[in-house]
């Protein structure tokens, strides 16, 4: 008879709970069995006397026979969720409804920390590892010592509903639950890196074995997955109803669960049995209880624990009957088993009830929970009774035996900070003897050792003349250790790109940058903006302008600067690149003009004033927005909805709403005479008092009012006056009409004198800041002077009522505000004020005339000194929610600091704190508070299919006849998933950079710079299937040192207009193409992709991406040349004397089709890695290089190769 299970009386979420994955128990017998589930034996009470009943004198535990070993509570009437066993120590873990973690040491179920994990939500399941343990909660996973403290906290989105884990690997994770994606995690990282889609949501329970993971569902199924693609290999529906439990050994599965009967969910008896062999079900099994969990016992047998949820426990064979008698029962007092674990030795397990309590059975008194335990960490004993006794004759005895008192005196460690700044030790310069005898051969110099001074000894004390800091050390040792840099912290210093045989593929990007933001490459010509990029790119509204702008133009800056964004955005961390901007950056005569475009040599030598520099770019780019978003065009063949007039009134552009700022100039003649002309300026810049005065010191001025003045400014200079019709001096004043949303600020400090006048309005900011925080937060009087005691000793902590109090370092340097007001006056009056960040326009000041408007620091830009390179620009920036969204799931804010491809969260402080001996400020950007929700911030992709179709080419002398590509019509459109051959062809614009080491390796100071040439794509199904539709010649402004004819078929001619037979277009035309294509979402099928993509300027995700470099590819070993693919998988042979993008693209293709036949469509990985190991033996033997037709025939006719074709 079948019982139906009721949980009306439990709490509707402990049936959702999957149990936790971990081994089974050794099979035992209870004593004392229940009589209901026993078969009738009738006994003769009066025929056995009581004193013919022997008694034992010690009744204890047998082995073999599982009883009650302990029993403790966790938290009384809080249901247990989850039950787990370390399997390092010797420590039992327990999870509840409420969050709460607690851990018992030991089979005596010593309470060893207990803890909060999640304020409301239950623990789901437990995890142990090395250095601490697990708690995946409904849409959150928690990683912690086991002390409880945390290591990491993983948020995950709200609509996540998590219900279990599977640790794959020590530094892989796989998350799954309700939704319908299973999130695979890197431990190391702590970032998500790969989500799996699954069809059947609801996965609930998931083990591994050495072929499959298994996923079981609340649905009834369970699938069985591919170990490293996760597609689903097998499905059976073992249950109409639900899935509760299963298990895995050897090639048996066995699974238990719920019928659905007349819409009434029932505990089916029947565990449904498969075989993994054949892949089917096998005769299933009938138990005696309820099953709600069940666990294999690999012990002496495979014998199988059905754990009921009233506590009754029964062990059977997985292929025999189930007999009555192998029943016991857990003493849980009425209350339901809600968790169940076995510890790895097989002895000890454990169950949780739904009262909290936890109950230890055993099958040996002395038993263990491991095999093989380390030794748990417990808290040192509390010194309350005595203190120890110090002996001062040891050095090493710590002082900080004795706890500290609590007091208000400066200690006597407490050393200032001059003190303490480190001071390294410079290299003496060589010997002037070894300099003139030396013989240089190549860039190396040999020299006689003149003998003296000691081997390998330097005198302690140097001569004053070297410990200038300012002097370059002549011993290459002293150049080395940058003595300049010795107070710029690490992360402020510029960041190089160390190339090593295999380019940027080993270079790890992730130490610089853990985040999920996109940093920027900096070994580009001009990438010193990339921190203004930055910047902008943060701007949300300037973010959605460019993105949703496109024109014809060909070097269109808005246009580039859209197209990076959309990589920025599809970046998941990993760096992008500037170099199509930048490229038409260098195209524009007015950026020449102004001398932002800088030689290599230039760059490299540090002579120009890159702070002076990156604000003039900045003005220069804000004009060049302004001027391109709001020119007025006619119907574009690019332009679809995402044309600037729906973004921004005729006229005018957003850029000018952000930044722009109507001005009215007044100039007065001393003749009378008045002059008045309005303008609109996008930036302001700093002006300071005389600073002329070398006799006084500048006086205390604040931050608000030197800006009121610049931005208000009034001087005398000469100028032209049509009343006198001559020069005369004259007064001009500027005043303002409105007041811009985002307020830019160049701070203009370009000498010593502008950099003083900064530093000692940061001391007196810094004394009144101390005073002031002395008056709000004023010292507590002194206690009373009495022998303290022992009790009174305590550690020093931070009072929870007290307000925040902030520290004398992050005062330090600061003068520029966190938040400022501005007030413009009906009289167009200016006022500037101080205001806190929590404080917002007052009512009566919104009903008033007067313009109010409260910004916030949002970015500062700042030049880090470096007297040898000319230093390096870095930003702080302030990422508000809508990013940390789309980035990292979260909605929060936070300073970052952007330091080309290093990225990394700061303190508020830093952006504001200006140390001038190396962090100079430039760009100051305050924005409006509440900014984002004054404009329309959503984006329409703007490339529309049209740019798919037919062109006219650039080349005059082009011809139909030498077309080698069809354009898809209209009925072509590529949709999502379909198949895309692309191949591209390019040219070198610079030489690499490159040194010979000491012993004699070669180092990459800067990668040779690439520039596609040709880029072809073609069909990939269909009845055209192998015709290209794009076939580009790319036009090239820049000159060319290598056309590298003999890899890229592009001969010197081919690229320019006036002489070339080819279909030459833009790049930007082609770039729209391929942009269209991946937001389309076919998928690119070629070889060795992802060097195409990176000089093409694309991010494409790499679900789109089919490289068949990485498919024949068997990992730690050579990758295979297309060509030797080719001529060992199709008897082609290619790139005979140069290469030829049509062919690739063509036979890419063909080689995917031949993957797909010789691994049955990715199901037979095995089969596949046979004739992988086949490839690289044959090319072993031949080293790598296709024979000729006379020498060796092709592979197919090989004996070899049959023979694994037949696999």
């Amino acid at each position: 008879m079948h019982v139906i299970m009721n949980f009306d009386s439990l709490d509707p979420a402990l049936a959702e709970y999957a149990p936790a994955l971990h081994a089974p128990l050794d099979p035992v017998l209870d004593p004392h069995l229940n009589p209901n589930l026993l078969q009738p034996v009738e006994l003769d009470h009066d025929g056995v006397g009581l004193d013919g009943l022997s008694v034992q004198d010690n009744v204890g535990l047998m082995d073999g026979i599982y009883s009650e070993l302990h029993s403790a509570v966790s938290e009384v009437g809080v249901p247990i969720s989850s039950a787990h066993f370390d399997v390092h120590e010797e420590m039992l873990w327990v999870g509840n409804h409420g969050g709460h973690a607690t851990s018992f040491f030991s089979p005596a179920l010593e309470r060893y920390s207990s803890f909060q994990v999640h304020a409301s939500n239950d623990i789901r399941q437990i995890q142990s590892l090395e250095s601490g343990i697990m708690f995946l909660t409904k849409n959150n996973l928690k990683y912690m010592t086991r002390g409880g403290l945390i290591i990491f906290d993983y948020l995950m989105d709200e609509s996540v509903d998590n219900h279990s884990l599977l640790l794959t690997d020590n530094s892989t994770l796989l998350m799954g639950g309700m939704q319908s994606h299973v999130i695979q995690m890197d431990l190391n990282t702590v970032q998500e890196t790969q989500r799996y889609t699954t069809e059947v949501p609801g996965i609930t329970v998931m083990r591994q074995s050495n072929r499959f993971f298994f996923c079981g569902h609340s649905s009834g199924k369970l699938s069985l997955r591919d170990l490293r693609t996760f597609n689903v290999e097998h499905e059976f529906d073992a249950y109409s109803g639900s899935l509760s439990d299963f298990d895995v050994h050897g090639n048996l599965v066995v699974t238990c669960g719920f019928s659905s009967r007349m819409n009434v969910l029932t505990c089916d008896r029947f565990l449904k049995v498969y075989d993994l062999r054949m892949m089917r079900a096998i005769t299933p099994l009938q138990v005696h209880v309820d099953p709600l969990f069940l666990r294999f016992v690999p012990t002496y047998t495979s014998r199988l624990a059905i754990i009921s949820q009233r506590g009754q426990c029964q062990f059977c064979e997985p292929t025999g009957l189930a007999s009555p008698a192998d029943i016991f029962h857990v003493s849980t007092v009425s209350q339901a088993i809600m968790s169940f674990d076995v510890s790895s030795s097989k002895q000890v397990f454990a169950f949780g009830d739904s009262d909290g309590c936890v109950h230890l059975w055993s099958a040996t008194p002395d038993a263990t929970f491991n095999t093989y335990s380390r030794d748990s960490e417990f808290a040192l004993p509390c010194m309350v009774d005595n203190l120890p006794h110090l002996d001062w004759t040891q050095d090493l005895l710590p002082l900080s035996l004795i706890p500290m008192p609590l007091i208000n005196e400066t200690l006597l460690s407490d050393w200032p900070a001059a003190n303490c700044t480190p001071a390294p030790r410079r290299a003496p310069p060589v010997d002037p003897e070894i300099l003139r005898n030396m013989k240089q051969v190549g860039f190396i110099g040999y020299s006689p050792n003149p003998r003296t001074k000691l081997r390998n000894q330097v005198p302690y004390q140097l001569d004053s003349e070297y410990d200038n800091f300012n002097q370059v050390p002549e011993s290459p040792i002293g150049r080395e250790e940058e003595p300049h840099l010795y107070m710029v912290p690490k992360k402020y210093r510029k960041v190089t790109i160390k190339y090593s045989k295999l380019g940027l593929e080993d270079f790890d990007f992730k130490h610089y940058n853990k985040t999920l933001f996109a940093g920027l490459e900096p070994h580009i010509p001009n990438a010193y903006c990339n921190c203004m990029i930055q910047v902008m790119y943060l701007l949300e509204p300037v973010r959605r302008l460019v993105q949703n702008h496109l024109c014809q133009k060909e070097f269109c800056l808005s246009c580039e600067l859209g197209f990076l964004f959309h990589m920025l955005d599809l970046s998941r961390g990993d760096p992008c690149q500037a170099s199509n901007f930048l490229r038409a950056f260098r195209t524009i005569p007015e950026a020449a003009a102004l001398g932002l475009i800088l030689a290599d040599s230039d760059e490299a030598t540090g002579k120009m004033n890159i702070g002076r520099l990156i604000q003039s770019w900045c003005r220069f780019l804000l004009t060049q927005l302004h001027q391109e978003t709001q020119e007025l065009e006619g119907p574009q063949a690019y332009r679809g909805a995402g044309n600037t007039s729906s973004f921004a009134s005729p006229g005018g552009s957003v850029i000018g709403q952000l930044f722009g700022c109507e001005v009215e100039n007044c100039s007065m003649c001393r003749c009378g005479k008045e002059t008045v002309r309005v303008s609109t300026t996008l930036l302001f810049t700093l002006y300071y008092p005389d600073l002329h005065n070398n006799d006084k010191a500048p006086q205390d001025t604040e931050f608000v009012e030197v800006l009121r003045r610049s931005i208000c400014l009034e001087q005398n200079t000469q100028a032209w006056c049509e009343n006198c019709e001559k020069y005369q001096p004259t007064v001009q004043t500027r005043n303002i009409r409105c007041l811009p949303d985002v307020l830019v600020i160049n701070c203009e400090v370009n000498s010593s004198k502008e950099a003083e006048f900064w530093r000692v309005q940061a001391e007196y900011a810094f004394k009144k800041a101390l005073r002031k925080a002395e008056l709000m937060f004023p010292p507590p009087p002194p206690p009373p002077p009495k022998e303290p005691s022992i009790g009174q000793w305590g550690e020093p902590g931070p009072d929870a009522s007290a307000p925040f109090i902030p520290s004398v370092e992050e005062l330090r340097n600061v003068w520029i505000p966190y938040s400022l007001k501005m007030k413009l006056s009906k009289n167009k009056e200016l006022e500037v004020l101080n205001c806190t960040e929590a404080e917002e326009p007052s009512q009566s000041e919104e009903d008033t005339d007067e313009a109010t408007n409260v910004y916030d620091l949002m970015a500062t830009v700042v030049h880090i000194l470096d007297p040898r390179t000319g230093g390096s620009l870095v930003a702080h920036i302030k990422v508000g929610e809508t990013y940390h969204q789309r980035k990292e799931g979260v909605t929060h804010q936070q300073w970052y600091l952007f330091n080309d491809f290093l990225i990394e969260p700061v303190d508020k402080c830093e952006a504001a704190q200006f140390d001038m001996s190396w962090k100079v400020p430039t760009i100051l950007f305050y924005a409006k508070r509440n900014l984002n929700s004054k404009y329309n911030l959503t984006i329409k992709n703007p490339i529309e299919a049209s740019v798919l179709l037919a062109e006219a080419s650039l080349a005059r002398k082009q011809r139909k006849c030498h077309a080698t590509f069809i354009p898809l019509l209209l009925n072509e459109m590529p949709q999502a998933g379909e198949l895309v051959g692309l191949d591209a062809e390019f040219v070198t614009l610079n030489q690499e950079e490159a040194e010979l080491r000491s012993d004699g390796t070669k180092s990459t100071i800067k990668p040779s710079q690439m520039s596609v040439a040709r880029i072809t794509c073609v069909r990939g199904q269909g009845p055209n299937e192998g015709v290209p539709f794009i076939d580009d010649y790319i036009s090239t402004q820049e000159q060319v040192v290598d056309y590298l004819t003999q890899y890229s078929g592009i001969k010197p001619g081919d690229l320019d207009a006036k002489i070339s037979s080819k279909h030459l277009t833009t790049l930007k035309s082609t770039y729209l193409k391929l942009r269209f294509l991946i937001d389309v979402g076919v998928k690119f099928v070629g070889h060795g992709l992802q060097k195409d993509f990176r000089v093409i300027n694309l991010m494409v995700p790499k679900d789109q991406v089919i490289d068949t470099v990485y498919l024949f590819h068997i990992p730690r070993k050579r990758m295979i040349s297309l060509r030797y693919l080719a001529w060992y998988f199709l008897d082609l042979k290619i790139q005979g004397e140069t290469h030829d993008s049509i062919e690739d693209a063509r036979t890419a293709l063909q080689l995917y089709r031949k993957y797909l036949e010789l691994s049955r469509n990715g199901t037979e990985p095995e089969n596949f890695r046979k004739v992988l190991k086949g490839l690289y033996e044959k090319g072993r033997k031949m080293d790598w290089k296709v024979p000729e037709p006379e020498n060796q025939n092709s592979p197919k006719n090989a004996p070899v190769y049959s023979a694994m074709m037949g696999l």
